[in-house]
């Protein structure tokens, strides 16, 4: 059975969290689950919890052992269970997994759509090349005309495309299996992450991602009720990316060694200058959970906004490309024929 995404997760989570508020055990929960449940891999996966819960009595332990949850999710159910308040705890992981998803489906149409314009340009531009173009080939041809320069080119050019029409197809298949690989595989996923992680396009988003993550999992493992180092400890599974994963391990340090969160945070530099006030602000009033929590959702309005300006500006750029190069190739056949056309009227 393969790991839960975040859309499970966010219905798993707000349905424990629905029955537990109504005064009802996990153990009852997961069974009116069952009830509603249609079948398939989600009815096989509540039976073996719910067999698990009957042997060992805990929610976190059937958990672990069904090997589809995210590890950060089972510790965090398993403080739930210790500190009497799973309710909040699940109620806080749904709100954190709706997070994670709109995140994801924001980066997922800022990569598909400018994917599918280019593939449309291609299609376009191949279309034009080896359909359109040889039939102006033909027309010059009775005419007894001889194209050069560029609109001789482009009609080489489009000769070329269709003689080794196969060789494109079976390009374009290998990259949209790479694309598939990429995009819906666990591996492709690592490494596609790693790319945009280091990419030189998107670094500084990336980063942006990991602090809105970090800030998100400090929030909801502080109003938890883990402390401080704790809360690093947890938080630190969640972040992937490189440079912030060591910015963490280096507040971890300093608050070892009697730094407080704010001060060892602002060592690390792992918040800009405006958020690193508002956590030393928000640490002294004692209200870290909070600041946390209103920096994440800052930086998720960064992201989101930077995100839709690029995508803004890269739907007309495509556009005028495409119309540009069609104008070209169109413009480069029709001058020289209307050329022909006039000098055999004259």
């Amino acid at each position: 059975m393969k790991a839960l995404n975040n859309t499970e997760l966010i219905f798993f989570c707000s349905q424990l969290a629905l029955t537990l508020r109504s005064g009802i055990s996990s153990l009852e929960g997961l069974s009116l689950m069952l009830e509603d449940s249609p079948g398939g891999d989600g009815r096989t996966l509540l039976e073996q919890l719910i067999r698990e819960m009957e042997e060992t009595g805990s929610l976190s332990r059937s958990l672990e052992s069904a090997q589809v949850f995210p590890a950060y999710l089972c510790s965090m159910v398993e403080l739930g269970e210790q500190t009497g308040r799973l309710d909040d705890v699940m109620e806080s992981l749904a709100a954190h997994y709706r997070r994670e998803e709109a995140l994801s489906r924001n980066l997922r149409s800022a990569v598909a759509y400018p994917l599918v314009m280019l593939g449309m340009m291609i299609a376009v531009m191949a279309v034009l090349l080896i359909k359109v173009m040889p039939i102006f080939r033909q027309v010059f041809d009775q005419l007894g005309a001889q194209m050069t320069g560029f609109p001789g080119a482009v009609m080489e050019l489009g000769g070329v495309l269709g003689d080794y029409s196969a060789v494109f197809l079976i390009l374009a298949a290998a990259v949209a299996a790479a694309c598939v690989f990429l995009f819906f595989t666990e591996q492709g996923r690592r490494l596609s992450s790693r790319l945009f992680n280091r990419s030189v396009f998107t670094r500084r988003l990336a980063e942006k991602i990991a602090c809105s993550r970090f800030a998100d999992a400090m929030s909801l493992s502080i109003s938890s009720g883990l402390d401080v180092d704790q809360s690093l400890e947890m938080t630190e599974q969640l972040v992937e990316h490189p440079k912030v994963r060591d910015q963490i391990q280096e507040i971890r340090k300093n608050v070892a060694e009697g730094e407080n969160f704010a001060e060892a945070a602002a060592r690390a530099r792992i918040f800009s200058g405006t958020y690193a006030r508002m956590l030393s602000a928000g640490f002294r009033a004692g209200s870290l959970e909070e600041v946390m929590k209103q920096i994440s959702t800052q930086y998720e309005e960064e992201i989101e906004e930077r995100i839709d300006t690029v995508l803004g500006r890269l739907e007309p750029t495509l556009v005028a490309v495409l119309s540009v190069a069609v104008g070209l190739i169109l413009l480069s056949v029709m001058l020289p024929l209307l050329g022909i056309m006039v000098n055999i009227g004259g």
